[in-house]
């Protein structure tokens, strides 16, 4: 082996290997166990999202694999509709041309050259991060497998009269001239203003208060153009006598009425609220509540229009209501609308006043414009019928969510649930299989050939609809088109339903809900029973910065996983930072941050320590804040395991190890390592079925570092380095020296896959293992037999007591290579027999001159104290230490030992801790309270013996 660990020099040959051999294909013989990788958008590159949710999902599959199950991992990307989309028109824009310049069918072909040039990017990290997924099944969402599926999907939805055609608001994307959803949308904080218009009521009437006008506010003056009605709350005395009254729309002169109704809130304002159904999503409701008229007053560029577009609440069109607007505003863009306005009912005295306000600005996240509410004809699913098996699959446990709370989350979505808009007006994406005739009559159909054979419709003329869906109704078929439905495959059979989905909190609704609902009404079981698209779905936090903040790239605080990977120099990470960035004084901003976060550029931590990092971050459902110091621990984990390889190989390798079971001696040391070893194997297995990453990290972590690597290795050293060792007990050792570290290799692999490949190509055959890979090697089981629990007692006692001269010698400055003599004060027979048994292991690791049990009634001489339990460990302090010393040291461990009675005993006081707890922690709490009063009680009896001498 190499002197020093060099992650770069075994990554990518490793992966090179595992990809070429096939090692990530379905080849276990057990039961399925399946995964579909949540699909990165086709346009992306790797955040640090994606670095956690493939460790985890890694860590899951590798695990299973080495339990024999049937494993899949499959992968595969989203075609990302508009943000692709966006990308060529911005290459093209460039160049001077639009896509309308070039029509669909050319700019599509542009979409797919950049695809095939740029798309494999992330496929390409997604291997840099070690990730086993079977990259023979790769699907992207726009194969014509997959969109045959797409098609499918929307023909069944479709005759079973769940997807209508439908005019209702949408966000609608002024800029990019699309439909988009919730998730795309961004609300900003921002401060604009409150108008308080006057609206004259109709007929000579007056308000209680005798004014012929009421006051309404409004954070956006120019859609009182399409304002339907003015609403009061029911229980307000101010207004009951206008309910059902009318008011002459101001600038316009259209009646509409005084409706009562509970969204108002009295306090607000006058309590009076303008009601525009067609562009405001609460007042939509309350048109619907009301049968108010649609009327929507701007165009696709959220222009004003120079005559309305009038519908009643069913989407039908309203011929009855006069359309027409001031031709002063027609044309003028929403904004410059909204300033003439405020100026004409200033004019008009009808301008109450304006007050600073607080709001939420609705923003289209790729776009950064302000997204219009705007009534059109869109594609919908009717939702409602397909929530409840899907409620009803979590409610009984057919699907359960880790952590549990989220079930809460996804039932309040799910039963509040309004039908889905799938409709987007793009070029790029799965085209809606629907065709119109010239009367706008629509057939729905697989193709036009099916549409049209079968409504005998011959050569009738008939135009495709000229939209695509929502790229979630795609990957809301993800589990199953992915392994080849509509076709009854034997994949589709073998891994569906899938085992887990490894996803974050913010998309349960946008796309684990909707695959819950697609897949449910679409795959059957045998029996005809619904069949759901995973068993559970692991939840996690979202991955912010050290301080907690979400990392942006405004904050200048993104970080890449492959540069925490492979390392980055300050220079190349400021340009990256603050690439882009349009405002001076922010790129300014993050430069100076960056260099203050990073002067010397980001280390190459490779790609086991960041892995290792990531599952030791997860908590269930927490957000993880990411530390760099973490990394770095963990880089010196992987050191630390490079060095005891190193170590076990210089003291085994070309010696007999025992492995074609020769006769052994076992020493203390090593039934105690192998006892660890299978109480360390439970610990992880229990906490990787629990989906505990953390724990399951936390207990591979203690065992290779602070038992193997810190105790056994030393404690082999006695054994291995005496040449008067009978040949049963070295060869004993050596066994479980290899045997022991190739079971942790595999254990550590799924957390840590590469560097537990190279060295377990070295140690396996000295353990006497053999294989292509430790990946299709068996996961370690406990073997309870091998528990020994009187080795176990007989270690920790002397690792008590090794640690407690060793402190001696810390505190009291004596050097290490200076051997001590040790007396042990009332020892009891245990303790005789211990140091009998170990007088070897504790003069080597304790660096000791001699041990010996005071005798009955035999004065010690003063010395420093250290405490096993009732044992008292003695370093006599003639010519080694002060009398002064020694008792400051003292006085420091009796004053921690007094604030730890005073807190426990606090908590035991307390009766909101008493009756709350469960009683086994209460019993360990009281448990600590007497050892540590027990511990006290000693120390000052050694204290006042030390004064007194």
């Amino acid at each position: 082996m190499e002197k020093t660990y060099q992650p770069h020099a075994i990554e990518t040959s490793w992966y090179q290997n595992w990809e070429q051999n096939n090692y990530f294909a379905p080849q276990g013989s057990g039961e399925s166990y399946t995964i579909a990788l949540p699909p990165p958008n086709v346009t992306g590159s790797l955040h640090m999202g994606h670095g956690f949710n493939n460790a985890i999902m890694d860590a899951l599959i590798r695990f299973r694999r080495m339990q024999g199950r049937n494993t899949l991992w499959q992968p595969g990307t989203d075609h990302a509709g508009i943000a692709t989309q966006m990308v060529v028109e911005r290459q093209l824009g460039a160049q001077g041309i639009n896509r309308h310049d070039l029509g669909r069918e050319k700019f599509l072909d542009k979409v797919w050259e950049w695809k095939e040039e740029s798309g494999g990017t992330i496929t390409r990290q997604i291997r840099r991060l070690g990730s086993s997924v079977d990259w023979s099944r790769e699907r992207f969402t726009m194969d014509d497998s997959m969109s045959e599926a797409v098609k499918e999907a929307f023909v069944r939805l479709h005759e079973d009269g769940l997807i209508y055609r439908g005019k209702r608001l949408v966000n609608w994307d002024p800029k990019l001239h699309t439909a988009i959803s919730d998730l795309e949308v961004e609300n900003h904080d921002e401060t604009g203003s409150l108008w308080n218009l006057r609206y004259p009521l109709a007929d000579g009437e007056k308000t209680a208060e005798g004014k012929d006008y009421l006051v309404v506010a409004t954070t956006r003056p120019e859609t009182m153009l399409g304002d339907s009605a003015v609403a009061v709350n029911p229980d307000d005395e101010r207004y009951q006598s206008l309910i059902g009254k009318c008011i002459e729309l101001p600038l316009v002169g259209r009646r509409i009425p005084i409706v009562a109704d509970d969204y108002c809130d009295p306090e607000f304002g006058t309590g009076c609220v303008k009601i525009t159904p067609a562009h405001d999503f609460n007042d939509y409701e309350v048109g619907k509540r009301h049968t108010l008229p649609l009327i929507n007053v701007l165009d696709k560029d959220a222009a004003v229009l120079a005559k309305a577009q009038v519908f009643n609440i069913d989407g039908s069109v309203n011929s009855e209501l006069d359309a027409s607007l001031p031709a002063a505003y027609a044309g003028l863009d929403r904004f410059e609308a909204r300033k003439q306005i405020v100026v004409d009912f200033e004019a008009a005295g009808l301008l109450e006043s304006i007050e600073p306000h607080a709001l939420k600005v609705p923003k289209g996240d790729r776009s950064g414009v302000v997204i219009e509410p705007w009534l059109t004809d869109q594609w919908y699913v009717s939702t409602k019928p397909l929530a409840e098996p899907a409620i009803a699959a979590v409610e009984d446990g057919r699907i359960e969510f880790v952590p549990r709370q989220y079930e809460n989350m996804y039932f309040s979505w799910m039963r509040d649930i309004q039908d889905w808009c799938i409709s987007r007006q793009l070029w790029w994406g799965h085209r809606i299989p629907a065709w119109y005739d010239e009367s706008g009559k629509v057939y729905v159909g697989r193709d036009e050939a099916e549409v049209r054979a079968k409504h005998n419709l011959g050569d009738t003329p008939l135009r495709q609809d000229d939209d695509v869906l929502d790229t979630w109704f795609s990957s809301g078929l993800w589990t199953f088109s992915t392994l080849g439905w509509p076709e009854k495959t034997k994949a589709l059979d073998t891994f569906h339903p899938t085992d887990v989905l490894v996803t974050g909190f913010d998309i349960i609704f946008f796309w684990v809900a909707r695959m819950i609902m697609l897949t449910m009404h679409l795959m059957k079981h045998d029996d005809g029973s619904a069949q759901v698209p995973f068993k559970t779905v692991y939840v996690h936090g979202l991955v912010r910065d050290g301080q907690g903040q979400k990392m942006s790239k405004s904050k200048g605080n993104v970080l890449d996983p492959l540069d925490i990977i492979d390392g980055i120099d300050l220079e190349a990470l400021v340009k990256k930072r603050t690439s882009g960035m349009m405002q001076p004084k922010l790129a300014e901003k993050i430069e100076k941050q960056t260099r203050a976060e990073f002067p010397d550029g980001i280390a190459a931590y490779g790609t086991d320590a960041l892995r290792f990092t990531n599952c030791s971050l997860a908590s269930t459902g927490r957000d993880i804040k990411f530390d760099m110091g973490r990394v770095e621990g963990y880089r010196n984990f992987c050191n630390k395991i490079w060095n005891a390889a190193r170590y076990v190989m210089m003291q085994c390798e070309d010696q007999d190890t025992g492995v074609n079971d020769e006769a052994v001696e076992l020493t203390l040391a090593d039934r105690w390592i192998i006892s660890q070893l299978q109480r360390t194997e439970a610990e992880v297995t229990r906490q990787l079925d629990q989906f505990r990453f953390d724990l399951a990290a936390t207990a591979l972590y203690e065992f290779i570092w602070n038992q193997y690597c810190d105790w056994y290795l030393e404690l082999s050293k006695p054994v291995l380095w005496d040449e008067n060792a009978p040949a049963e007990r070295l060869r004993g050792t050596r066994r479980t020296l290899v045997r022991v570290l190739e079971a942790a290799l595999r254990l550590a692999h799924p957390f840590m896959p590469f560097i537990t490949e190279e060295i377990w190509q070295k140690i396996a055959p000295l353990a006497g293992k053999n294989g292509p890979t430790i990946m299709l090697q068996p996961w370690p089981e406990t073997d309870d037999s091998r528990i020994d629990a009187a080795a176990e007692g007989d270690i920790e006692w002397l690792k008590v007591l090794i640690l407690g001269v060793r402190n001696i010698r810390g505190e009291m400055n004596v050097a290490p290579g200076k051997a001590l003599e040790v007396l042990l004060r009332k020892a009891g027979s245990e303790d005789v027999r211990r140091l009998q048994e170990n007088d070897t292991f504790l003069k080597k690791l304790a660096k000791l001159e001699s041990v010996r049990v005071l005798a009955d009634g035999e004065e010690a001489p003063l010395s420093a104290t250290a405490l096993v339990g009732e044992l008292e460990v003695l370093v006599p302090m003639a010519g080694l230490i002060d009398k002064t010393a020694e008792l400051a040291r003292l006085d420091k461990e009796i004053g921690r030992l007094q604030g730890e009675v005073k807190r426990i005993g606090g908590k035991l006081s307390n009766p909101g801790f008493v009756d709350k707890a469960p009683a086994a922690v209460i019993d360990k709490e009281r448990g600590k309270l007497a050892e540590a009063e027990k511990a006290l009680t000693q120390l000052s009896e050694q204290r006042a013996h030390i004064a007194d001498l």
